[in-house]
């Protein structure tokens, strides 16, 4: 049996073109999808970014699909021109994987390095990064008196301030 996934915009042009390609049945969601793959059952996409939003993604859905398919004995491909290689039928699929994989952790890496970078040039700039503080300077001085004074509990204090006990709680001088 071969199965389609269509997900995203255009989904009647998706679904057209899959079932042009042999789909019998199109799902637009991946899990369901793949809970109806058996031995020697198909699942096509028209493109592999159809699959996934960024290259972890993908290669986390691509991992999935393959363990799904590979216990299953099923096939993965994917309809668009140059994507020979999202085929679970080619010798190179596994090649692929570590690949795609090594290209992951490199951009997760580039992202975590810019992120780092922005927030060091944020901080610079005197920009505050974090949430805003439930607490003023005012209350939190209120707050730890109140609750090192031993009379009310955290909870109590806590109320009062619309805030949780933990927060009080975690209060330092």
């Amino acid at each position: 049996m071969i199965y389609g996934y269509a997900s995203g915009r255009h989904l009647d042009a998706q679904k057209k073109q899959l079932r042009v390609a042999g789909a019998k049945r199109v799902f637009e969601q991946l899990d369901a999808a793949l809970e109806n793959l058996f031995e020697g059952d198909t699942l096509l996409v028209t493109r592999v970014d159809r699959v996934a939003g960024s290259m972890r993604d993908l290669l986390d859905k691509l991992k999935k699909i393959d363990e799904r398919t590979t216990k299953r004995r099923g096939v993965f491909r994917s309809l668009g021109d140059g994507e020979t290689w999202a085929d679970t039928t080619t010798a190179d699929w596994r090649f692929t994987l570590s690949a795609l994989e090594w290209v992951a952790n490199i951009e997760r890496e580039l992202v975590r390095a810019r992120i780092r970078e922005g927030h060091e040039q944020a901080k610079a700039r005197g920009v505050k990064i974090g949430r805003k503080p439930k607490l003023t300077p005012q209350q939190k001085r209120e707050a730890i008196k109140r609750r090192d004074g031993g009379d009310e509990s955290c909870r109590e204090i806590a109320a009062s301030y619309n805030v949780s006990a933990a927060t009080i709680s975690r209060l330092t001088v």
